[in-house]
């Protein structure tokens, strides 16, 4: 059986990672009546999930990704996936303002990418 290619399995480890800790971070703003240290527990048990990924992650696609390559995908699939997040489970639309700073964020993590000779 092939092995899938060490960028998709990093891509797709972060995805599954980012998808816990958003749940972790914010999934509990739908529950603002539960105790806050219910709240607390219940998070750190979700991004024990998120770093089970996470650590692998990072260890396999260093060498094939710089650290701050690594950095920059995981923050853009952050935006991402909390963009849909954000729409879709918290009923809170993005707008126009919204576009542009990710937009921006999108030109950063270009350069960060580009090789300068």
């Amino acid at each position: 059986m092939p092995s899938l290619p060490i960028p998709v399995v990093t891509i797709s480890l972060l995805i599954a990672s980012n998808l816990f800790m958003t749940f972790a971070w914010y999934g509990h703003l739908k529950f603002k009546s539960a105790p806050l240290i219910a709240v607390i527990l219940v998070s750190w048990g979700i991004a024990l999930f998120e770093y089970v990924l996470q650590v692998p992650a990072n260890r396999l696609g260093h060498g094939y990704f710089s650290a701050a390559e690594l950095k920059t995908i995981q923050e853009v699939i952050t935006l991402v996936i909390f963009a849909g997040f954000s729409a879709l489970y918290l009923k809170e639309p993005l707008g126009w303002n919204h576009a542009i700073g990710f937009a921006l964020i999108a030109c950063g993590a270009f350069f960060i990418f580009h090789k300068w000779t």
